[in-house]
């Protein structure tokens, strides 16, 4: 039985693996761009100053030094980092002086955030503490991110097309949430499947936009077609 839950368990991670995955590499199509063009245009490279410094986080709450028994989450981060840190290297290259000046300087601040927080967390606190101060920060971020899509949600709300919101970005965000929901509750780890319960729930509305406002389009173009033909 415990092989049985054992396996579920590691199911679920590896799920969750697979789709950050799929979020990972969406900003590759904006990079090429970005190199084909040689500027960085009205892009901002925020997104993935955040984004690092959540991989970064959430990298060091999935550590055995913090969060023993939970590997999967350390190496689904550690991915994220790597690929978030590739992003901001091709942005720096190609950004105009101000912009390469700006976010080389929050690069440095993101490290700098980073060692505080793992010198503090090692120095200040015994391990199950540890686990506490670094699983509420993590808890933080994962919530602040799963929050942006909420800007996505208004907007498609208000403009009623899901041109900014891909299908199936937001299926991979929602599999991503809720495989890491499913494993977080396998852990008994709140620090997991709490910011995830609220990552699959904002899926799940993203997803009911998506076939609500994509037959309504659908529909609209329809009736202009019909309009069109009938006064042709």
């Amino acid at each position: 039985m415990s092989s049985v839950y054992s396996v579920c368990c590691d199911a679920a991670g590896i799920a969750g693996n697979l789709s950050a995955f799929v979020l990972f590499v969406s900003p590759i199509p904006t990079f090429r761009r970005i190199i084909r063009n040689g500027s960085t245009e009205q892009f901002s490279g925020l997104p993935y100053i955040y984004a690092l410094l959540n991989c970064l986080i959430c990298l060091w709450y999935g550590m055995p030094l913090v969060s023993p028994g939970i590997i999967l989450v350390a190496t689904v981060n550690s991915v994220g980092a790597i690929f978030q840190l590739i992003y901001i290297g091709i942005f720096i290259t190609f950004a105009e002086k101000a912009k390469k000046m700006k976010m080389s300087g929050l690069l440095t601040a993101i490290f700098g955030i980073y060692a505080i927080i793992v010198f503090a967390s090692m120095k200040l606190f015994d391990p199950h503490a540890r686990q506490l101060f670094v699983g509420y920060l993590s808890v933080a971020s994962l919530i602040s991110m799963f929050a942006s899509p909420l800007f996505i949600i208004n907007l498609v709300i208000r403009t009623r097309s899901v041109e900014y919101m891909p299908f199936y970005l937001s299926l991979s965000t929602f599999l991503m949430s809720l495989s890491f929901f499913t494993y977080g509750m396998f852990k008994h780890d709140p620090f997991i499947y709490v910011p995830n319960g609220i990552g699959t729930i904002l899926g799940v509305v993203q997803l009911v936009l998506y076939a609500y406002y994509s037959r309504t389009s659908t529909e609209d173009l329809g009736l202009r077609e019909s309009f069109i033909e009938s006064y042709a």
